[in-house]
């Protein structure tokens, strides 16, 4: 297969505060927060923060597979290269269909929640009432405009959104802490205070992974990044113990604002929200400008960032080659983008007109995340595979294999928090519908390996920082 420039990304776009920037719009706090802390506090007790910090470790392993493969072989297919280079062609192939379904049905959970939330918003204070589904695809209308015209500017605008967002947020949690300062304790850092202890932990944990959800993202920006295999290693692990730190400190607000009333906590819809309308309620516009800065930056770099898999698939033979197609002058994968936001929306449009924006948020965002997760348990085992393969003089036990493992078995636990039994409908559903995706993508893989004897030799062929 020739490799021309027309192939290939355009380098150089992102410095290491930018790619930083865009893993944490894709993380999105705000979003994540408002809608998850509750229920790990209904799990954990007052001392949830601790299970914010068991998750933002275990995430921190994740980050040590990526960064590992990607000062090897830094690639904007991310975990379908590192899969494929690993296990081979069949098993690359089968990644590629397996978590870029998974992520296009945990990106609609985001344009579902956009155009709730939006709509809230216009609702309680304009009084104006828009069907929010009309709302939703126009933000991904708009945002998919956006990063269509360049890695650079989108990106750009993704880091003030975040940035806006996380002031919003310390700004309201500082205030809950003013107010509430006679009820400052360490009691939500007291594994005294965990509910059950290590079944706390347990019970809030696969919810305290899911705040994390979109740490991966500065792998996929390898081909545009300034010196990827210094950056995005570094990029992966700042962005994660940044966001870890936000959450850490909001959750005390939120707790301190509550006077560490985990009842309380778990029974509101939204505590942030709750906490500003208790503590200064003139701020309460601030809670929901964070999440509408929240929502736009996460769109931005989800899209950024997870299209990529699609596009480098269709570039190296995985998918369609139509995925790999990149725009002549702003240097984006165009088609890849597009696809991958219009099937975010159809699934908005097929299942919102029956369902509420939050259950349905709720029942995307768990059914996409399983095969994420998934991807990432097959991510850990094939770093070892790797680097045994292609790196052996290098290979490091405790940086290669026993971390990867540790992160395996830790991540075992979020996993089987989605597919426990007994779940009810549609949960109960989930497992299977992973299950027979993932069959399905294997199938494909098979049958794309048989038809395809060099698709061994494409996987991995574009490296981000080498020359053609």
């Amino acid at each position: 297969m020739a490799f021309t420039p027309q192939h290939r990304l355009s380098r150089n776009q992102l410095s290491l505060t930018a790619i930083i920037a865009s893993t944490l719009a894709n993380i999105a706090p705000a979003m994540g927060f408002f809608f998850g802390f509750g229920l790990i506090v209904a799990g954990a007790g007052v001392a949830a923060p601790i299970t914010l910090i068991v998750a933002m470790v275990v995430i921190l392993f994740l980050c040590n597979t990526l960064a590992q493969f990607s000062r090897y072989r830094p690639s904007a297919g991310s975990f379908v290269t590192f899969i494929g280079m690993a296990f081979g062609p069949v098993s690359g192939a089968a990644a590629s269909i397996f978590v870029v379904v998974g992520y296009c049905i945990a990106a609609s959970s985001v344009v579902v929640i956009s155009g709730g939330w939006v709509h809230d918003t216009l609702k309680l204070f304009l009084g104006i009432s828009v069907p929010w589904q009309i709302i939703s695809i126009l933000c991904t209308v708009i945002v998919g405009l956006l990063v269509s015209r360049g890695i650079s500017l989108s990106t750009k605008w993704a880091a003030v959104f975040f940035y806006f967002e996380t002031a919003l947020l310390l700004i309201g949690a500082i205030v809950m802490l003013w107010v509430n300062r006679d009820a400052m304790t360490l009691d939500p850092f007291r594994w005294s205070h965990l509910a059950g202890g290590l079944k706390g932990i347990g019970l809030g944990f696969p919810l305290a992974i899911y705040l994390f959800i979109g740490w991966e993202n500065s792998a996929t920006l390898a081909e545009e990044a300034e010196n990827p295999r210094r950056n995005v290693p570094r990029a992966l692990i700042v962005g994660t113990i940044a966001c870890g730190l936000v959450y850490l400190f909001i959750a005390y607000a939120v707790e301190t604002a509550f006077h560490n009333n985990a009842d309380a906590i778990g029974k509101s819809t939204i505590p942030f929200i709750d906490a500003i309308k208790a503590s200064y309620g003139a701020l309460l516009i601030v809670a929901y400008l964070a999440g509408i800065t929240s929502i736009f930056s996460c769109l931005i770099g989800l899209t950024n960032g997870q299209s990529r898999i699609l596009f480098n698939s269709g570039r190296e033979g995985l998918l369609p080659a139509f995925f790999g197609k990149i725009h002549p002058r702003h240097k984006t994968p165009h088609v890849a983008m597009w696809i991958y936001i219009a099937v975010a929306c159809l699934i908005v449009l097929v299942f919102g007109t029956q369902t509420d924006p939050v259950t349905l948020f709720g029942e995307t965002g768990t059914l996409g995340t399983i095969p994420v997760v998934i991807t990432y348990l097959i991510t850990n085992i094939a770093l070892p595979v790797y680097m045994l393969r292609y790196h052996r003089e290098d290979f490091n036990v405790l940086t290669h294999l026993i971390i990867p493992v540790l992160g395996t078995v830790l991540m075992l636990f979020p996993l089987w928090g989605l597919i426990e039994p007994g779940q009810p409908a549609p949960f109960n559903y989930f497992p299977w519908l992973s299950l027979a995706l993932l069959l399905i993508s294997i199938l494909y893989g098979i049958i794309l390996a048989h038809r395809s004897p060099d698709l061994v030799q494409r996987i991995g062929s574009y490296v981000a920082d080498e020359e053609y």
